[in-house]
């Protein structure tokens, strides 16, 4: 029995060689050991005038937003405290003092 690498994608030990390919019967990834890994491309999340935001950062409100469900608006100036960033189409998830959990857009936000 040959050693063969586990799977990239679920670290699955029963995969077996096809030709020149790995393949995981579990999860039915296939791969070329022999060929180099692809980079993750990471996402890079900027503010309303460029700067690079990273996680547990403080960011300051740029403009007043309207929430839904609401009784007011989020106004221009508030401070955010400890961000955390995520691949969605909000891509802050943070929690604001005195509104609750929220999430925002980076278009909408400066770093403090």
């Amino acid at each position: 029995m040959t050693d063969l690498p586990a799977c990239p994608a679920c670290n699955s030990t029963y995969t077996y060689a096809d030709g020149d390919m790995l393949i995981c019967p579990e999860c039915a990834h296939e791969w070329n050991p022999s060929a180099a890994p692809a980079a993750e491309s990471e996402t890079v999340h900027r503010d309303a005038v460029g700067n690079v935001l990273a996680d547990g950062d403080a960011v300051t409100v740029v403009k007043d937003l309207k929430v839904k469900g609401a009784s007011g608006a989020l106004k221009a100036g508030t401070k955010v405290r400890n961000i955390r960033l995520v691949d969605e189409d909000h891509n802050i998830d943070c929690k604001i003092d005195g509104f609750g959990p929220m999430k925002l857009k980076s278009e909408f936000v400066r770093k403090a």
